[in-house]
């Protein structure tokens, strides 16, 4: 099995990280982009051609699914790649998991970049998946970018202002933004007592069974051969890791796996990102089952976006997942 993600940054190593620990046997593709970092402040058309962009050149390693390890890109890209890429290859978005932190407690907040806690996207998750509880959205400027660069006192700034402006009596927090997940740990102090809940191991888990449903392993071999590799790229061009991934516990999980950048088992053609055939794919979007919100479009209602992400009380989560705190830079 094989699985392409996609961020323009280091957002994506949660995910990549948890469908390591699913399936240690997988084969995994991480297209970034540095050229282009953030997305965020870019139009939503730019950030389309990005995003293919990105998705082209991890297409040309054949994965058997391709995850979209961004929100910002999943709110404006998604109808885009699965208008090119499905039903060939599946592609699965990530949404934040408000339906499950609304049903954990009455105080919710979502920690987003100022883009994504302004926009009509997140004020139409709230309305459709908060029920009764109370939401606060919460703003976190620089947060993913001090994440990105590997910045810890630019990070735990950002963390110390963000919790400021979270009610006392707030029982969750969403973390809206992939970044945010690799400084779990420090959002964790800084909120003491209250449960974080992440999309990471739910867009794992349905990457795991629209792979599946393509004709994929559905689970791992009974002997199962290698531990699978990691191929970085780095827009467009075959790299290691960058150096600031090495400062969280899930950039150095998958360092030891990356393939040779020499350009082994590269496909003919190298890396233009333009080679994948676009006249076959039909228009029509399929609707997932999670993890999926289209703007403009309809929010599927029998199956909810963040369902079944559990809630994630601190102990419990240090003790299947520790990130210690030196897995922010020092």
């Amino acid at each position: 099995m094989r699985i392409a993600l996609i961020n323009s940054g280091i957002g994506l190593l949660a995910a990549a990280a948890e469908l390591h620990r699913l399936r240690p046997d997988a084969d995994l593709v991480l297209a970034m982009d540095p050229d282009g970092m953030p997305w965020g402040p870019r139009t939503p058309g730019d950030i389309t051609q990005r995003s293919l962009a990105c998705a082209r050149a991890a297409a040309v390693f054949g994965p058997d699914v391709l995850v979209f390890a961004c929100n910002t890109g999943t709110v404006h890209a998604l109808p885009a790649l699965r208008a090119e890429f499905e039903p060939a290859l599946p592609v699965v978005g990530t949404v934040p998991a408000i339906k499950p932190a609304a049903a954990f407690c009455d105080s919710v907040a979502i920690w987003a970049t100022v883009a994504t806690t302004a926009s009509t996207y997140q004020r139409r998750l709230i309305d459709d998946f908060a029920g009764s509880a109370r939401v606060t959205p919460v703003p976190c400027p620089g947060l993913a970018d001090a994440i990105d660069a590997g910045d810890e006192a630019a990070a735990r700034a950002a963390v110390a202002g963000a919790a400021a402006r979270t009610p006392a009596d707030c029982g969750a927090v969403v973390l809206g933004c992939t970044e945010y997940e690799l400084a779990a740990d420090l959002i964790a102090e800084a909120l003491p007592g209250v449960t974080l809940f992440r999309s990471a191991p739910a867009v794992a888990a349905q990457a795991l069974r629209r792979a599946a449903a393509a004709g994929a392993g559905a689970s791992p071999p009974a002997v199962p051969p290698a531990t699978g590799t990691v191929r970085v790229l780095l827009s467009g061009r075959q790299a290691s890791l960058p150096e600031a991934a090495l400062r969280y516990a899930e950039g150095r999980l998958l360092a030891d796996l990356v393939a040779d950048r020499r350009g082994d088992d590269l496909p003919a053609g190298g890396l233009r990102g333009d080679d994948v055939p676009r006249d076959d794919v039909p228009g029509d979007l399929p609707r997932d089952v999670l993890a999926e919100v289209l703007p403009g479009g309809d929010v599927p209602r029998d199956v909810l976006p963040g369902e079944d992400v559990p809630a994630e009380p601190r102990a419990d989560r240090d003790a299947e997942r520790p990130v210690p705190p030196s897995s922010v830079p020092a």
